[in-house]
């Protein structure tokens, strides 16, 4: 597994880290303008009982596992301990650049890796006792799928995950991207920029002085949809415009106004762009009201409103759209209470999960409509867990999903898997289940967000203190996944 080397939190290591990167970078450079991230880590055990309590001390998170049981404070407030797996950092070695350890299945080591004899004994039982009633788990019900890590049979570097980042640094902080074609389209806080993944990992500037909150390409109606400027209005930008920026194949065409606005709509929170059948819907979470446009052909060949629900009890500041059986249509999103759903033909809102068990504002993260259940299961992200629900608001699954600390940024990968990025860790997790497939243990904390993905390539931005980003990408797919 190829980890990261990410960059320090720290202003006083900064520099020395910075030299130390260019100098890989320049010997590791690909011709498309990216470096692999340096660090291969080894595999620890986790058999000893006391080392999910040792890596909560060392790093102030729990065991990242799943939960099973009755949906009561208890459960949120002690993770599980059956048998999934648990995170370690390694100490460094002469050499080491990373500290990114790998989660193990607890079956394959027998023994403490440490310790006296008798320490050793007990690990033994421990872990016996845990298997066997782990089997007799899986037996009954067949819930968690549990991922064998078999460090005697570690596959080669290319058959396994693994990180890259574009040299190029951002000076401002990149907020959203959007894939075009091959190429990224990035939007930072001063501007959008066109990243070239075809050629050497040459930036071209598009547009300048406008904070680019959040993006979509729609190839098929030559548009991107973006949240952005400082009223964060729902332009609409088209994409043959953009690509005569940096092209400059026709002088008359830059000239031309290349966007138009969605409404009048202004101080937009997020959207979600949704497909049924032939229709693109544009569902907007506004201050307080929730939008609905619908994607008409020339020759309007624009988002025109289809309908809004205003004065909402809740503010919303997720979104989605679900289609219940293929007839109904329901809007779903997240606010700082919880996860609410309004029928679009009726206009009735009720709440579908509120976490009773938490304290004052909750922090959504995710949205996720779970493939062939008819558009009516979920499971909803917030704070450091996750719940499986219907969009009639019953749990579905007596799951909670436990991250291991609290992410920044969420996101449901196309893989049947979900991500969490947090300061200290990249958790990956099967949507269905929760279960932990894997874990990128970072070497010093750090923010990262979530820019989007496609076809099991994952792009995501780092910040560094002094405010500069850098794109990073990992290839990552359910095969390769296994073989960890």
């Amino acid at each position: 597994i190829k980890v990261t080397d990410y960059s320090s939190s720290s202003e006083e290591s900064e520099s020395s880290d910075e030299e130390e990167e260019e100098e890989e970078d320049g010997d590791n450079e690909a011709q498309d303008g990216t470096v692999p991230v340096s660090g291969i880590p080894r595999i620890m055990p986790t058999s000893a009982p006391d080392a999910g309590e040792r890596y909560s001390k060392e790093f102030g998170v729990g065991q990242g596992g799943v939960c099973e049981g009755p949906l009561s404070s208890d459960l949120y407030r002690n993770p599980s301990t059956d048998g999934t797996l648990i995170i370690r950092e390694l100490s460094r070695g002469t050499g080491t650049k990373s500290s990114f350890a790998p989660f193990v299945d607890p079956r394959v080591f027998q023994t403490s890796p440490s310790g006296s004899e008798e320490e050793s004994s007990s690990a033994v039982i421990f872990t016996s006792e845990m298997l066997r009633q782990e089997e007799a788990k899986l037996n009954e019900v067949r819930k968690i799928s549990v991922v064998n890590v078999n460090p005697t049979n570690i596959r080669p570097h290319s058959d396994t995950p693994e990180i890259r980042k574009y040299k190029k640094r951002f000076n401002s902080e990149i907020l959203c991207a959007a894939l075009w074609g091959v190429n990224l389209l990035v939007g930072t806080e001063n501007g959008l920029m066109l990243l070239d993944r075809s050629g050497q990992g040459k930036v071209y500037n598009l547009i300048s002085r406008r904070r680019f909150h959040q993006m979509d390409v729609l190839e098929g109606l030559n548009i991107l949809v973006t949240i952005s400027g400082k009223k964060n209005k729902l332009r609409v930008y088209y994409l043959s415009w953009l690509k005569n920026r940096f092209l400059h194949n026709d002088p008359e065409g830059e000239k031309k106004q290349g966007w138009t606005t969605v409404g009048d709509l202004e101080g937009c929170v997020h959207y979600k762009v949704v497909k049924y059948e032939r229709i693109k819907f544009l569902v907007i979470a506004l201050k307080n009201a929730v939008e609905i446009y619908a994607w008409a052909p020339k020759p309007y060949h624009k988002f025109m409103a289809f309908k809004f629900f205003t004065d909402l009890q809740h503010r919303p500041l997720l979104v989605d759209l679900t289609v219940e059986e293929g007839q109904r249509l329901k809007v779903i999103y997240g606010s700082n209470t919880g996860f609410h759903v309004i029928d679009v033909d009726s206009g009735t809102v009720h709440d579908i999960y509120v976490p009773s068990h938490i304290q004052g504002n909750v922090t959504p993260h995710a949205l996720i409509i779970l493939p062939k259940t008819e558009g009516m299961e979920m499971l909803v992200c917030y704070e450091d867990e996750g719940v499986y629900v219907n969009t009639y608001g019953r749990i579905t699954k007596d799951i909670v999903l436990q991250w291991g600390e609290m992410p920044t940024s969420v996101a449901y990968i196309h893989s049947s898997q979900i991500m969490g990025w947090g300061e200290k860790a990249i958790e990956i997790r099967s949507v269905e289940t929760g279960h932990l497939d894997g874990v990128f243990m970072h070497k010093r904390a750090q923010r990262l967000k979530f820019l989007c993905e496609r076809n099991d390539k994952v792009f995501f931005a780092s910040v560094r203190s002094g405010g500069s980003s850098q794109v990073f990408f990992m290839t990552l797919n359910r095969n390769s996944m296994m073989n960890w």
